[in-house]
């Protein structure tokens, strides 16, 4: 008897152990919580334009019409008052062909991969200014998007509007994690150079912070994985589907069964 008091003992202490082994750590940042007051490291970071990205481009001067020709749409319309029109209905977007460059009304082709929206800002204000000392020139990236998926409170698709957006900036656009989410392995895949790259951050750690992948860049895809409490459930959820529709399914042929035979056992 005492054998067998023993033996629930242990079999119940291992059962707690196994629980305590899948509970998932909910703060971010587990190894600075206790610090009061720090110092983190930091890194400078800004987009870098690429193939397929999208431009609006656009120029403004004290003096309008000294600007009028590099605001032209490359199709040309045939008058300024046309050229009115087409300002206020839309802005117009240039998209960086697979050599890396983009065609501009006036400068024409110019090479803009590998640089930032602000070095192509400075650059075109450069060429600009030898004909419009005033010019004001405005590059915006708007195909600046990353993908949040997995075990967040909303996954979605979130379109950046400015040049630094952080892994942390993405998970709060979403909602934040679920209590399900697994913080210490966050997977990001990435296009860089024609190939897809990906790497797992761990948000209970503060390395993260200095980690290329901190910042994102267009198209980053973005995936919280299930810890171990969800996926457990997942499977009992599964396998309870499965035992309820075998019951169902032998209860169903019982019944056809019995009622075979009381027919018979009638007649």
């Amino acid at each position: 008897m005492k054998f067998k008091s023993l033996a629930i003992i242990l079999l119940g202490a291992a059962a707690l152990a196994s629980c305590s082994s899948t509970k998932t750590t909910l703060p971010y940042f587990t190894d600075i919580s206790e610090v009061k007051v720090g110092t983190l490291d930091t890194m400078e970071y800004a987009p870098t334009l690429r193939p397929d990205d999208e431009l609006v481009i656009s120029y403004s001067s004290s003096v309008p019409e000294a600007i009028f020709n590099y605001n032209l749409p490359l199709n040309n319309p045939s008058s300024r008052d046309e050229l009115k029109n087409v300002t206020q209905m839309r802005l117009q977007t240039f998209v960086v062909n697979p050599q890396g460059n983009i065609v501009l009304p006036v400068i024409g082709e110019i090479h803009v991969q590998g640089l930032t929206t602000d070095e192509l800002r400075q650059r075109l204000t450069d060429i600009v200014k030898k004909d419009v000392a005033d010019v004001v020139v405005r590059v915006e990236l708007v195909n600046f998007t990353v993908v949040v998926a997995g075990e967040v409170s909303r996954p979605s698709t979130i379109r950046v509007n400015r040049s630094r957006f952080s892994i942390l900036d993405a998970l709060s656009a979403a909602g934040d994690l679920t209590p399900y989410g697994e913080r210490s392995n966050i997977l990001i895949i990435r296009e860089k150079d024609g190939e897809r790259v990906f790497a797992h951050l761990d948000l209970n750690s503060s390395e993260i912070l200095t980690s290329e992948y901190f910042y994102l860049q267009q198209n980053d895809y973005i995936y919280v994985e299930p810890n171990e409490i969800r996926q457990a459930n997942a499977h009992y959820n599964q396998d309870n589907a499965y035992k309820l529709q075998v019951t169902s399914t032998i209860v169903s042929a019982a019944s056809v069964i019995a009622s075979l035979v009381i027919a018979l056992t009638v007649k």
